[in-house]
């Protein structure tokens, strides 16, 4: 049973991708997106690097697939809006979310049919039949199916039915005879051959593997199985090699426990790194059941935990779309309103058609209120830029006040404890008359008074022991942080990767944002125009770990011990001229801090450098 359920999963995303060249065309791509210009290639770039990088990191697939949607959306291209609603159905099947991919291929086959796309229209209407499988609604998986093998014979380009019929024989085969199966396999075979489809051919050898020990011949069987193995890890083809690990160990699980035992946690650690969320609840399922067996409580509970906390982030993974349901709502809402201009037209053609002078007459006054309507909207419009300028000025302003009555604080504690120490002095003197002595300690009150309220404004300004902590998606902060200073960076015609996943934190979000913000802006200030701003994340069971790393200007080591101070006078100006505060990486020290964690920096080999925020998972 798991081996269906893995192979199933792991042909369904080999659409396009022939041959072993992902990975150098992976990394063309990404430099394709550094340099290109043209909207409409780099969205269809966005879903190619998707598609490509599903194999060794879903949560890329998901972040390139949305990004290349939200572009598409403003420049009305189809083609991509399709594809990355593809790719979303792609990655929501492997996280296992088959709801939610349903939905996202339902999407794109019906944007393929409105292009005409009948190539991609046989991928989604195979994905379709697979994800109906998966949740055990036949009939409609079978309608699918057969829906994609009736329009894929028609294709002059019939690489795809190689995938179709593959996935037919697997998801259903009750429904073909062992001619027909037979024949259907030397069919993928011409088909793999004819497009040097080598990671098809690769799938048909585990499949000659599979026929050979069910003739008994367990050795050579068990030899071509572990060949599929080495080639699909060393070409990181983790969908393959990890279904022959699973399918390997059930096989050994009956002659050498510790091996099958080893297979079973290799498949699951290439999952869990992996992000495969299916492929990780099958095989935690399988330990389960393997050591429950054995009567080894111990190590069955411990499965059937990961088993449970698997199934609870399926569960939140579900819960997160929300955003994505109401974009359909709005897409529903979209459809209805067309229908209803729709009929509309229909009646104005036919008043049309009866009185013509009528008909023109409504034109006229529908030209009219579109007219109207545009100049309202323009007039919207810009009153909303009006108060969105005057918004960034009452922050800009509001940010420096603050840091007026930082400095103002400060540099008032010298002089006003001067004064209260030399009225302290005055009054021990002798021979002080009474009036002097009066004044004397009026003067030493108000200095007192004043000194504590000094104190006060810097003790509020600085302290933040009291956090308001709540459960945050780091991830999801980052994101938001980049797409607040995107604009900074192409100002200076910068790039800013980010390469991070769901990370949930019991922190201050605001406090956080800050910090993040803090360091990128740096990032941009002290970098030089076209330079890359990488920013990386790194987990581990305790602490999360977050990489800010610029092309810059550097620190100087005779400085580089007075960087977080308050009040430091190492101020340098950025490479544009930006005006220096000093104040940005001391608070973010103060932040960090009260979080339990630790903000450093390290100077890069080559040029600039990188900063790191390390912060516990454990609420401090």
């Amino acid at each position: 049973m798991m081996r269906k359920i893995l192979l199933l999963v792991y042909l369904l995303f080999s659409v396009n991708l022939f041959g072993f060249a992902q990975l150098p065309e992976v990394e063309k791509l990404r430099a394709s997106l550094k340099v290109v210009s043209d909207s409409l290639k780099y969205v269809d770039d966005l879903n190619r690097l998707a598609m490509l990088m599903y194999e060794s990191n879903v949560d890329s697939t998901f972040y390139l697939a949305k990004q290349a949607r939200e572009i598409s959306l403003r420049h009305n291209y189809e083609q991509g809006k399709a594809d990355a609603l593809n790719n979303l159905g792609i990655f929501f099947n492997l996280k296992g979310s088959n709801q939610l991919a349903l939905y996202y291929y339902s999407l794109a086959h019906t944007n393929y049919i409105s292009i005409g796309d009948s190539v991609n229209m046989v991928q989604t209407m195979m994905n379709l039949g697979i994800a109906y499988h998966a949740i055990g609604n036949f009939e409609q998986s079978i309608k699918w199916f057969d829906g994609a093998a009736k329009m894929g014979n028609k294709l002059s380009n019939d690489s795809i039915m190689g995938r179709v019929i593959l996935n037919y024989l697997f998801a259903f085969p009750q429904k073909f005879d062992k001619k027909a199966t037979k024949d259907g396999i030397n069919k993928v075979e011409k088909i793999s051959r004819r497009y040097n489809d080598e990671r098809q051919l690769l799938t048909l050898q585990a499949v000659t593997a599979s026929d050979l020990l069910s003739q008994g011949k367990e050795k050579e069987g068990l030899q071509l199985y572990l060949h599929v193995i080495d080639i699909g890890i060393q070409k990181k083809l983790f969908h393959t090699a990890m279904d022959q690990l699973a399918f390997i160990g059930d096989i050994l699980a009956k002659k050498d426990s510790a091996l099958a035992v080893a297979k079973y946690q290799e498949a699951l650690k290439v999952s869990n790194e992996s992000g495969f969320l299916s492929y990780s609840k099958v095989i935690a399922k399988t330990m389960f059941e393997f050591y429950r067996a054995r009567g080894d409580n111990i190590k069955a509970v411990l499965y059937g935990r990961k088993l449970i906390e698997l199934d609870e982030r399926e569960i939140k993974l579900n819960n997160s779309s929300n955003i994505d349901y109401m974009d359909y709502a709005l897409k529903e809402q979209k459809v209805a309103a067309l229908t209803i201009q729709s009929q509309y037209q229909v009646v104005l053609i036919i008043v049309i058609t009866i009185v013509c002078v009528l008909a023109l007459a409504i034109l006229i006054v529908v030209k009219e209120n579109l007219r109207k309507n545009k100049r309202l909207t323009e007039q919207v419009t810009s009153q909303n830029d009006k108060l969105t300028g005057t918004l960034l000025a009452l922050e800009q302003s509001q940010t420096e006040n603050t840091q007026m009555l930082k400095i103002v604080a400060h540099d008032l504690r010298s002089p006003i404890a001067g004064i209260h120490l030399l009225s302290n002095l005055m009054i021990d003197e002798n021979n002080r008359s009474s009036t002097d002595l009066e004044m004397l300690k009026l003067i030493k009150d108000s200095s007192k008074n004043s000194l504590i309220l000094v104190n006060d404004l810097l003790h509020i300004q600085f302290k933040i022991e009291k956090l308001n902590k709540e459960l945050i998606d780091l991830a999801e902060l980052l994101e938001y942080c980049v797409a607040l200073l995107r604009n900074s960076a192409s100002a200076k015609k910068q790039i800013i990767n980010l390469q991070v996943k769901q990370v949930m934190l019991l922190a201050s979000g605001e406090k956080l944002w800050r910090v993040m913000s803090n360091l990128i802006g740096n990032a941009i200030k002290f970098s030089p125009k076209h330079a890359t701003i990488e920013i990386s994340m790194v987990q581990t069971t305790e602490v999360v770990r977050l990489g800010i790393s610029d092309e810059g200007i550097g620190i100087p080591p005779d400085i580089e011990n007075r960087i977080f101070d308050i009040f430091t006078e190492v101020k340098r100006t950025g490479t544009d001229g930006e005006e220096p505060f000093g104040l940005g990486l001391a608070i973010s020290k103060q932040i960090v801090d009260a979080h339990g964690g630790k903000i450093w920096f390290e100077r890069k080999t080559d040029k600039g450098t990188i900063f790191f925020v390390e912060l516990p998972f454990l609420d401090s």
